[in-house]
């Protein structure tokens, strides 16, 4: 009788190491220099200086924090847009690391490895981003 007052707890002890590998990453704005990067629980969206892209599904981080996630990158340019203007569309790759409510993100395009940027984020803070004029 006294075995099985234990086995809930058995249970619980087991169990807990059993856990997924990643979490999700907090939602919310993250800002910083020349990026505001806005997630979601089913992805994000990124503004850029002259840019702007998408997260195409949430984000998760490993237990040492970092993530790497597909997405988006399009190119913005300056001046009148004209009916039926469309932007490159490019594949890209968001992956970073996360410490606390500070994160460090490398977007990458994948179809022609050119690195974006890397950028210092904060959680919640505002993001200086320059527009095209």
């Amino acid at each position: 009788m006294r075995s099985l007052r234990l086995l809930p707890f058995a249970i619980l002890i087991v169990g807990a190491g059993c856990g997924s590998p990643t979490a999700p990453l907090p939602i919310g704005p993250w800002g910083g220099v020349h990026l505001l990067l806005t997630l979601t629980p089913a992805g994000g969206a990124a503004e850029y200086d002259c840019a702007h892209g998408s997260i195409s599904s949430a984000i998760q981080v490993d237990g040492a924090g970092r993530f790497d996630v597909a997405g988006t990158f399009v190119p913005e340019r300056g001046g009148p847009s004209r009916s039926g203007d469309t932007l490159p569309e490019y594949p890209a790759r968001y992956a970073g690391r996360i410490i606390g409510d500070l994160m460090t993100v490398t977007v990458t395009r994948t179809d022609s490895a050119i690195t974006i940027g890397s950028y210092s984020l904060q959680r919640g803070a505002d993001a200086r981003v320059l527009k095209c004029l």
